[in-house]
């Protein structure tokens, strides 16, 4: 029994079952025991691999993106390149690397991080290290000024509730403690989360439905797109989802990359969930603009992703123009990370188009 299920056992026996939302906070942030605290889990040898490992492609295409954004913000002599969840800060590196003889551009940004992994803040240390980081542990703690913002795979790890409907209405499915370890149950009253669905959603699913919420996915798009709009800017999120809410649970877990059920050794293992595009467009509504969203696989080849293939293939000998292949495909294939992945962007309502988005989806 691990340090943290001791730690969860004896606070639902105190007092009661927990959300979702109240297990994934603790299963990946907890000060001590937290996933996302203790330890390095990206990369062949950790639990996952995200598109920056897969390829520098995916990140000096990035790199190239904020430079454009930025021009299209009118260069703004102060610009702070942020980062959310930089993991081992390897797309930020290969961005920083793209835009390197960009010097009216480099000159102009200063590199913020927002990271609780100590380990992790170690690595993004040593990869950037020729580069001045200011590292933080949420947005709060970022000043004014204009700012583009970078989230990937970030906002599909921040904490979730879900909602089951019973007998026309709404509960809460909450994490419970048995003699067979943690379990679901459900809230015996109705949530007033609900009130957060579409009236649709909310009236026309049938029976034992699951749906999803994280209104912590909404605070974080909405400082952000406060931010833009005070001060100017973008944002730009990828991130595995769908367009718009729907009954389905897309709870998950992830060790060694393999699946491991949810409840099973909590802080062992990588809890996600799929991301609701439409709640961040309506946490941003009528103060900021959304673009896209875009599948991954096409908003890299407007980018331009075919011809950096290209051009890395020239240099290369057999096995690395394999490699080069198996990455280009692993990113852009609709039956790998092509479709599934989702790309949108956020700005002042009077911006246009970033690059990538000027087709619409």
């Amino acid at each position: 029994m691990t340090d943290l299920t001791n730690f969860l056992r004896r606070r639902i026996a105190l007092d009661g079952p927990i959300s979702i939302a109240d297990y994934m906070n603790n299963a990946l942030g907890h000060p001590e025991f937290g996933y996302y605290i203790r330890q390095d889990p990206f990369g062949v040898n950790g639990d996952f691999i995200t598109a920056p490992e897969i390829s520098q492609m995916f990140g000096e295409l990035i790199g190239l993106w904020c430079a454009s954004t930025w021009d299209q913000m009118e260069k703004p002599k102060e610009t702070k390149l942020v980062e959310l969840g930089p993991g081992r800060g390897t797309m930020m590196s290969d961005a920083l690397r793209a835009i390197r003889s960009n010097t009216e551009f480099r000159d102009a940004i200063d590199v913020h991080l927002i990271e609780t992994n100590k380990i992790l803040k170690a690595r993004q240390s040593e990869i950037l290290g020729e580069y001045q980081i200011d590292w933080h542990e949420n947005l709060e703690g970022l000043s004014d000024g204009p700012a583009i913002f970078l989230a990937n795979e970030f906002f599909d790890a921040l904490p979730i509730h879900q909602l089951v409907r019973r007998n026309g209405a709404w509960h809460e499915r909450m994490v419970s403690y048995a003699d067979v370890g943690f379990e679901f149950v459900l809230e015996k009253s109705p949530s007033r989360l609900s009130e957060l669905l579409s009236q649709n959603l909310r009236n026309d699913v049938p029976d034992d439905s699951i749906v999803e919420i994280s209104p912590a996915s909404i605070a974080v798009a909405n400082t952000i797109g406060r931010h833009i709009q005070k001060y100017d800017g973008a944002a730009l999120i990828i991130d595995y989802g769908y367009l718009s809410p729907h009954p389905k649970d897309t709870l998950q877990a992830v060790q060694h990359h393999k699946h491991v059920h949810v409840l099973d050794e909590p802080g062992c293992a990588d809890i996600t969930a799929h991301v609701d595009f439409s709640s961040i467009a309506r946490a941003v509504h009528g103060f900021a603009k959304i673009h896209g969203p875009v599948d991954q696989g096409e908003w890299l080849k407007r980018l331009g992703i075919t011809h950096r293939r290209d051009k890395l293939m020239a240099d290369a000998n057999e096995h690395q123009m394999h490699e080069i292949e198996l990455a280009y495909r692993r990113l852009t294939d609709s039956n790998q990370m092509g479709t599934l992945f989702k790309v949108i962007a956020i700005t002042r309502t009077n911006a246009p188009a970033p690059a990538g988005f000027e087709g619409g989806q």
